[in-house]
């Protein structure tokens, strides 16, 4: 499947809600960029950690999107997130494939603030539903 940004935001409308851009859209790698604001942070002034997972659950699911046949559906079944220190500053959400199967998909998603330091990550388990025929 092939996505350009104003596709992800008319199929996934949260994604724009959050103000998440994709400077690189490939089924090998996706970025989700997503600039910290005054409604996204919490006490301290970090990026709240909803937020980031946000980004991260975006960037999966249009990276499995970018490797699965048309008309394919799917789900996230398990998502782990590790928090490694707080983003003060614009936080870029980085997916790969780990595997790709015919019912599920691996997901790793990075996520690294403005000076590269790395602040999360995510491991996601997405179900994957095949179209019938």
């Amino acid at each position: 499947m092939k996505l350009d940004e104003w596709q992800i935001y008319a199929l996934a409308p949260f994604a724009a809600t959050l103000g998440v851009t994709f400077p690189v859209l490939t089924a090998e790698l996706v970025q989700a960029v997503l600039p910290t604001r005054h409604e996204l942070s919490t006490l301290g002034g970090g990026l709240h950690g909803g937020a980031i997972m946000s980004v991260c659950d975006v960037a999966s699911a249009v990276c499995v999107a970018l490797n699965v046949d048309e008309g394919c559906v799917w789900t996230t079944a398990e998502s782990t997130t590790y928090f490694l220190r707080p983003v003060r500053s614009t936080a870029t959400a980085t997916s790969t494939p780990l595997k790709i199967g015919r019912t599920l998909a691996t997901i790793k998603t990075e996520v690294h603030d403005e000076d590269n330091l790395l602040c999360a990550y995510t491991t996601q388990m997405v179900h994957v539903s095949r179209p019938v025929g």
